[in-house]
């Protein structure tokens, strides 16, 4: 619950520390003394969104420091080890925010983010404002608080959870379907162009080599010529090699006489006829090379021709068709195995389809029974609120799973009837405005019953009524308050009447060098104190005695 709260330089409140205890505390004041600002300050503590205007005008930054008492086994608890934040006997949530307007949080003196002091405060505290009968009355959030009644939120989540499972494996089947039945409507097309490229079998660097030979036997006729002319300057009875070889040898026969002399004589001209010989061998190889027969041409060019031509088709390069042919095997190839794997994608969407239609079926019956309890639970808190006679009906409509989302497949609304023998409708057209904020306030007491949070604020939940009806929503409150903590802001004196503790909020004038301004102050209200401020809620700025009798009547019902 919360213990205390610390206030400093928030909007009209310089210094306030309070001290809150367990049950019902009540929180009074003339309108515009503060209590909004009371409460925006600890809604900023529990991580609402900062804003610069929040600080007093003056002052550099304000302060609020919330500390909370838990029990043992609070959820919370676990979210703060998980967060590696010092457990200790008690937590304190710190928000500093600056008149620059950024903000800081602290959690056990632990600096945190927004986010997560956001998150650890909607677990300790439960606001419920003036205005919250909009997600009451409005449809489309109705099946959130069943469920949240039901304790069914995990159960929903799950359900989503796997709408969305079934959602990305059904895509996933759908896409590789479409893939297959391009691929299916291209692979006559495929297979024809593959026919050609192995009938051709194209390989790589062919291309330059065809060019190669072509250009060599369009020019063999002239290269032979030239190749013999060179070939018999090198050979024959009259040539430079014949006599080199001649008188080489008559060298050799004068090398006894000769000695040193000859000696590199004769090895030169070795070397000579040794390169000599080496060139006649490689014209004659080249000539060898150039003998051809004219369909070799032919026969050449056309697959050169052929070759470039599937390439330009392919809009490719020559040495690119190679691996053209290897790719459209490949995809040939994949049309049998893509054929398997969307089998297997149907059969996964399909599980999937299965488990959330009966995760959502499951849903279902439990939202049926949840509501049926939720209905019995309001009903017992409209006698007293002086609806007696009407009904609550959470009315389920269940779809077909067709027509299922990834919240289930319910759809929910609040109905109510205010006279006997009427068929309910939605709650919002059948209830006049007074019997509206009765509903609203019963659901609220329900709902609120249910939740984890240990401290729960209502803010002004009386508005609009009085009377007994105001007398009824003190009791509810004050039931309420056996079980949680409850802090109520109020402008009914049988509601205040009723509270264990009575917070008094007003307006001071306070004279400082910049000349007067207004401050907020709390006073903790006991004995005369509390009975004079309920007697001034029932009867305006002059109190009578009448109006302080009221007031010990009242006061005595909770004693």
């Amino acid at each position: 619950m919360l213990a205390a709260l610390s206030i400093r330089d928030i909007v009209l409140i310089d210094k306030l520390d309070l001290a809150f205890g367990a049950g019902l505390s009540a929180l009074t004041g003339e309108t515009g003394a503060g209590k909004s600002i009371l409460l925006d300050a600890f809604s900023l503590a529990i991580g609402a969104r900062g804003d610069a205007s929040l600080v007093r005008r003056g002052a550099e930054q304000g302060q609020v420091t919330a500390t909370f008492e838990l029990a043992p086994d609070h959820p919370v608890l676990a979210l703060l080890a998980g967060n590696d934040i010092a457990l200790e006997d008690t937590l304190i949530l710190r928000r500093v925010q600056g008149a620059d307007g950024r903000s800081r949080a602290f959690i056990n003196d632990t600096s945190v983010s927004v986010q997560l002091l956001r998150q650890v405060g909607q677990a300790l505290v439960e606001i419920h404002g003036q205005h919250d009968e909009r997600a009451l009355i409005d449809p489309s959030g109705h099946r959130d608080l069943v469920d949240a009644f039901g304790g069914l939120s995990g159960d929903a989540r799950q359900v989503e959870a796997l709408y969305d499972a079934w959602l990305v494996a059904d895509a996933a089947r759908g896409r590789h379907e479409s893939e297959i039945a391009a691929t299916r409507a291209n692979a006559d097309y495929v297979a024809h162009a593959l026919e050609e490229l192995r009938a051709l079998n194209p390989e790589a660097g062919e291309e330059e080599a065809l060019a190669e030979k072509r250009q060599l036997m369009m020019n063999a006729e002239k290269i032979a010529a030239d190749l013999n002319e060179a070939l018999d300057a090198l050979q024959g009875e009259g040539t430079a090699g014949a006599r080199l070889a001649s008188a080489l040898r008559r060298i050799e026969r004068q090398a006894a006489s000769g000695g040193a002399l000859l000696t590199g004589v004769t090895e030169a001209l070795e070397r000579v006829m040794s390169e000599t010989n080496t060139a006649r061998d490689k014209l004659e190889e080249a000539l060898a090379a150039t003998a051809f027969e004219p369909a070799d041409l032919e026969r050449a060019e056309e697959r050169l021709f052929g070759l470039r031509a599937l390439a330009r088709k392919h809009r490719v390069q020559v040495d690119d068709l190679p691996g053209l042919t290897a790719r459209l095997e490949a995809e040939l190839a994949a049309l049998d195995t893509s054929e398997g794997r969307a089998a297997k994608l149907a059969e996964q969407a399909k599980a999937a389809r299965k488990a959330y239609e009966a995760a959502a079926l499951a849903l279902s019956k439990a939202r049926a029974k949840a509501a049926k309890k939720l209905d019995a639970e309001v009903a017992n808190e409209l006698a007293p609120l002086k609806l007696e006679k009407a009904r609550f009906v959470t009315n389920i409509d269940t779809v077909d799973m067709a027509e299922g989302g990834p919240s289930g497949i319910d759809r929910v609304a609040f109905w109510v009837a205010t006279n006997p023998g009427t068929e309910p409708g939605p709650m919002l057209k059948v209830a006049s405005g007074g019997e509206l904020a009765r509903f609203i306030l019963a659901l609220k007491v329900v709902l609120a019953a249910r939740g984890s949070a240990p401290t729960l604020i209502f803010d002004e939940a009386d508005s609009g009524v009085g009377g007994a009806t105001a007398s009824a929503i003190g009791e509810r409150l004050a039931g309420l308050a056996a079980k949680v903590q409850v802090l109520a802001v109020t402008h009914a004196p049988q509601v205040a009447a009723l509270a264990h503790g009575h917070l008094m909020i007003a307006k001071e004038a306070m004279h400082g060098p910049g000349g007067e301004t207004m401050a907020t102050r709390v006073a903790v209200l006991e004995g005369t104190h509390r009975r004079e401020e309920i007697a001034r809620m029932l009867a305006g700025q002059t109190i009578t005695d009448e109006a302080r009798a009221a007031a010990d009547r009242l006061m005595s019902k909770s004693a």
